[in-house]
């Protein structure tokens, strides 16, 4: 398991676990929370086991190749009472991971959804593969999305997500049952949200705190890793160069006869220690990972924050329109224009409009004014509701953002003095075989 990653705590599956499951309804609220305690972590084990290379024919019947991963689940109630059936499995693509993470970003505006591994290498150095079939890769993409579903998995929220039982249920037939949901008529247009964005005016002040510091976290972590590659890059170059200290040794002691067990044995400790960047940095690449885990986290940071301005710019935009057609309402029972308008003009040349043109017109407008107190109402509570159920979601985020980093920092810290320990072992080594010629 992925250090960092949320584990899975023994509890007790109900005797019908799907019936603890939200479904999705035509009103969207799919969003209702199982009891204290029950995610569905606690009532199934879970893990991405491998993954496989495979060739098809895609959507345009052109051949291509493409990795699937191997998804098994067990129910947690048989791990409890002692049983251990056989795990049940299934394979997924990428691309429906993505679908599924779409889907609930959809679903659930207000929720910082886990982000996905990377799908193409980022911050790579130069002896590292930027191919997204390197085997290499492959397998750490594979422990990303393990890290995925186990994120997912663990959320208060999400995890009684019925779409994501099925995704991890049944292999066919999931996909209609997502599109089914109507989720993509749902999706907000990045048009309408950057419109938002710059039109807003009264947003909550946490909100644009809270995307300014996801601006400075997306940051500060790309730097780290940009640093980070440019060190192994030159780590790499300077454990390789001892390989030379090693073939020098080894060719010199073919020359010397008093001399030569100590230089020839001082050599091989050399060469294990060029060896040994390979193992070094593989390692070190997965404390990377955790880093761009929360690059990543970031872009879903700022998605919950733009939600806010899009529900509070329509807010904006409806008390606007209802304040507008109150003052119609005022400017027609009065007969005093308080404001420029065409129709103003248009009744100075050419007179009132009849009685029964004006009774038609105040009808109407109060109609109308009816359905913007409505609308009114409808958006006040949904930006409240957006801002509640966000703000919660963000403190757990922070929680969990301090324990991982934290966790990988200190790691890290950790196998860098692992790693100049060897080098310290390696070069006391060798002068004790320079001490017995």
């Amino acid at each position: 398991m992925r250090p960092g990653s949320p584990t899975a705590s023994v509890g007790k599956m109900s005797e019908d676990g799907k019936e603890e499951l939200v479904g999705t309804d035509d009103d969207s609220e799919n969003t209702a929370m199982g009891e204290e305690g029950s995610t569905l972590l606690r009532r199934m084990e879970m893990c991405v086991a491998e993954a496989e290379k495979r060739s098809g024919k895609n959507a345009v019947n052109m051949q291509e190749t493409f990795t699937v991963y191997l998804i098994e689940t067990r129910p947690m109630d048989a791990v409890a009472d002692g049983r251990n059936p056989a795990p049940d499995s299934l394979w997924r693509r990428y691309s429906e991971f993505e679908l599924l993470r779409n889907y609930l970003v959809v679903t659930y505006p207000y929720i910082i959804v886990p982000p996905l591994p990377e799908k193409r290498a980022e911050f790579v150095w130069h002896k590292l593969s930027a191919d997204n079939m390197d085997p290499d890769f492959v397998e750490r993409r594979r422990v990303g999305l393990e890290n995925f579903l186990l994120r997912v998995a663990s959320h208060p929220v999400l995890s009684n997500d019925k779409i994501l039982y099925h995704f991890l249920t049944e292999e066919h037939g999931w996909k209609e049952v997502v599109y089914e949901t109507g989720f993509q008529a749902k999706a907000d247009s990045r048009l309408r949200a950057l419109s938002a964005t710059f039109r807003v005016r009264n947003p909550d002040k946490r909100f644009m705190e809270m995307k300014h510091y996801s601006d400075e976290l997306q940051s500060h972590t790309s730097q780290l890793l940009r640093a980070r590659a440019r060190v192994a890059d030159r780590l790499y170059g300077v454990y390789k160069v001892h390989g030379n200290y090693g073939r020098v040794f080894s060719e010199w002691s073919a020359i010397e006869k008093e001399m030569g067990d100590g230089l020839q044995s001082a050599g091989h400790h050399m060469d294990a220690y060029a060896a040994s960047i390979d193992d070094i940095l593989e390692e070190e690449e997965h404390y990377a990972d955790q880093l761009k885990e929360y690059l990543f986290y970031a872009e879903a940071l700022r998605a919950v924050c733009r939600k806010h301005e899009l529900t509070q710019f329509e807010l904006e935009m409806a008390s606007q329109d209802l304040i507008s057609k109150k003052q119609q309402r005022e400017e027609l029972a009065t007969g005093i224009v308080r404001t420029f308008s065409f129709k103003g003009m248009t009744n100075k040349l050419f007179g009132q409009e009849a009685p029964e043109q004006r009774e038609a017109r105040l009808k109407l407008l109060e109609e109308l004014i009816a359905e913007g107190e409505e609308t009114v109402k409808e958006k006040t509570l949904e930006c409240e509701e957006h801002v509640d159920r966000a703000w919660v979601d963000v403190q757990r985020f922070k929680e969990q953002k301090d324990k991982d980093l934290r966790e990988a920092l200190i790691n890290f810290a950790v196998m860098q003095i692992s790693m100049c320990k060897k080098g310290i072992q390696v070069w006391s080594n060798a002068k004790e075989c320079f001490l017995k010629m």
